[in-house]
């Protein structure tokens, strides 16, 4: 130990730490081949003198700095520190007693472990503190049982603390690998169990860093149990948790007969936490899910409604955990920013995927009072999903079944999107290529109805592959400037009020917008770009639209558009539509149907078909000044052939037929 001059030197003795083997009546269950090979390999501390010191601690002098080159035992005793002392670390150890500093101590951070004590006023000269978990006695390794991973829990969780009581910022973990029993209540506690509380609680301005080499486990869980986290950050303001692994109990757990999808555990609970970060940490396998975000109390009380806000989620791995890799039902101002996203919600070979089966899924509770008052008792809005990948998700990358003002941008996406009872959604700028599900299914589902669904956009989205590339069936969906290839359906019109299609590009294979059995209130359909390669195919494709008591009144538009290949408009028992003002390479059908207007149209030329085919018994269909080309097909074509039956009611004027 080297100090200031003045400072008598004595021989102290050097302290050997020894650890008591356990009797285990509990064994971990064997890891499967994702996480296995976890033998502890913990990171060596600094301390690595291994001479004695030969220093007197009762004759340190006020404002002293003592520089620890070597091993200074306590001998179990007490010193009391004179004002204002220092100890600086350079490759020693102070163990086995307690230091009292009087007001103004200072310490460096790797001095510290398990058998020093400190009292008094004293603070780390660093406020970034390195975990060595050699250093700790209880943290303990490597394959374990459920008592001692609870003790695990417990032992960290007070480490964080205690560091930042001496004045921490930042704790910093290396090269460790330990399992972590969070479903069970930390003794002596008798509290009802929540997860939020037993998990490894961050504290608030606070940071938890930490590498590839950390490795934090979940013990594998009872039967039955439904919860539990391993780390937790619980009604805390400014935390930061940056880097390292957590896995999951997915594939070693128990699942009792009556699971039902619930059954597991997160790897990480945010309950009201403000000002949050979480970076570049890997969320694998967990049972139920790799994180859920919420809030203390409810949106309807708030006297006691502590929401979470200000949370950013980025740069994280989300890899096979059952039922969603991330649950938001509270919060605001929530950015969930250049995450990966693998195998959300799909079996694995101890589990089924559970309920859910989204990579992200937005559903804040809400219900009706008996008055019929919407009560939201959760709440999500200004929620930012961007620049995020996604890939064979078992029900797809994100649905938000409720919330205000969520922006879904730039992300690459594997799967699929839903929004239903929301509004201020908004879906731009994403890259669609579909890949499981996706092959047979959507890409992007705007659904819901009621009062709470209005002002929700579809723009910018590059949609690939896909059965049908976009499903409408909302109200005030607008749906713009995306651009659809490779797929059977381009759009898909299920139920829509006030809706508008507009300025989108579509080279499908069957159908380019399609409505079939069901209504569109109030539709617009302008200045989209439609090419249909199937020889069969539809450019539109209405049949049974607009046909029930409620739906007879209803209104639809198609203006502007451009029809880029010689394939059918089919209106087959629809009502309610005007067609003006078109580009339209191939020809018109229309059948069964009423209130149909088709005017203006600037350019009809067919090819195999008539310029427009009326069919069936017509009511109030009006064809009226368009410019037909005489079509090149058979000598049985005609610009317009007018095969409706007896009783239908047709206006045919100042159409031109070149």
């Amino acid at each position: 130990m080297k100090m200031t001059t003045n400072f008598l030197i004595i021989f102290l003795t050097l302290f050997l730490i020894s650890c008591s083997n356990e009797d285990f009546d509990e064994i971990l269950p064997q890891s499967n081949p994702d996480t296995e090979n976890h033998a502890p390999d913990p990171e060596a501390s600094e301390n690595t003198a291994t001479e004695a010191c030969t220093f007197d601690v009762s004759k340190i002098e006020p404002n002293q700095t003592i520089i620890v080159d070597c091993i200074l035992d306590l001998q179990g005793k007490t010193f009391d520190l004179p004002s204002s002392v220092t100890f600086e670390f350079d490759k020693g150890d102070i163990i086995n007693g307690t230091l009292n500093f009087p007001d103004n101590g200072k310490i460096d951070g790797r001095l510290l472990n398990s058998t020093l004590t400190l009292d008094g006023s004293v603070k780390l000269i660093d406020p970034t503190f390195k975990f060595y978990a050699e250093r700790w006695e209880g943290i303990v390794e490597g394959e374990t049982t459920s008592d001692v991973a609870l003790k695990n829990n417990k032992e960290l969780e007070r480490l964080l603390e205690y560091t930042k009581q001496l004045g921490a910022t930042t704790f910093k973990i290396n090269k460790f690998d330990a399992f972590f029993e969070v479903t069970k209540i930390t003794p002596p506690a008798v509290h009802v169990f929540r997860a939020s509380k037993e998990g490894i609680n961050i504290p608030s301005d606070f940071t938890l860093l930490m590498t590839d080499n950390t490795h934090l486990r979940t013990f594998p869980a009872e039967a039955g149990k439904e919860n539990g986290a391993i780390i937790a950050i619980n009604d805390v303001d400014n935390v930061k948790v940056i880097g390292g692994k957590l896995y999951g109990d997915r594939d070693q757990r128990a699942y009792s007969p009556r699971d039902t999808g619930l059954e597991g555990s997160h790897l990480m609970h945010i309950q009201s936490g403000r000002n949050v970060t979480i970076d570049n940490v890997s969320f694998i396998e967990g049972s139920k899910g790799g994180l859920t975000i919420y809030s203390k109390g409810f949106f309807t009380n708030p006297a006691n409604y502590k929401p979470t806000t200000n949370l950013t989620i980025k740069n994280c791995t989300f890899k096979d955990n059952r039922r969603m890799g991330i649950s938001l039902t509270d919060g605001r101002e929530v950015f969930i920013e250049g995450n990966t996203f693998i195998n959300s919600g799909q079996p694995s070979s101890n589990s089924d995927g559970g309920e859910v089966g989204y990579a992200i899924n937005v559903e804040p509770a809400r219900r009706r009072a008996a008055d019929g008052t919407l009560l939201e008792m959760q709440k999500v809005f200004n929620t930012y999903i961007k620049k995020n990948k996604e890939t064979n998700s078992r029900g797809g990358f994100l649905t938000v079944t409720i919330g205000q003002d969520i922006t879904v941008e730039d992300n690459d996406i594997g799967t699929r999107v839903v929004y239903s009872l929301t509004n201020g959604t908004k879906i731009l700028n994403n890259r669609f290529k579909a890949g499981g599900i996706g092959l047979e299914s959507w890409a992007i589902f705007a659904a819901g109805s009621g009062e709470t669904v209005f002002n929700n956009e579809v723009a910018g989205n590059e949609v690939s592959g896909y059965k049908t590339g976009i499903v409408v069936g909302s109200n005030e969906a607008f749906v713009h400037d995306n651009v659809i290839n490779n797929s059977n359906v381009g759009i898909q019109l299920s139920k829509p009020n006030d809706t508008r299609i507009i300025d989108n590009k579509i080279n499908v294979v069957e159908k380019g917008i399609s409505c079939t059995n069901s209504f569109i209130n109030n539709g617009e359909i302008r200045g989209n770009k439609i090419t249909t390669t199937k020889t069969n195919g539809f450019h539109i494709y209405f049949t049974g639209v607009n046909q029930t008591e409620n739906s007879k009144d209803y209104k639809v538009t198609i203006v502007g558009n451009t029809f880029l290949n010689a394939r059918k408009i089919t209106f087959s028992r629809a009502k309610g539509i005007t067609f003006t003002d078109n580009l339209v390479d191939g020809g018109l059908e229309i059948g069964g149907s009423a209130d149909i207007t088709i005017s203006a149209n600037k350019k009809i030329e067919p090819a195999s078909s008539d310029g427009i085919r009326l069919f069936n018994v017509n009511t109030n269909v009006s064809i009226l000044n368009n410019t037909i080309t005489e079509p090149t097909g058979q000598a049985r074509y005609t610009c317009i052939n007018n095969n409706s039956d007896t009783g239908s009611t047709i206006t045919n004027t100042g159409n031109t037929c070149n």
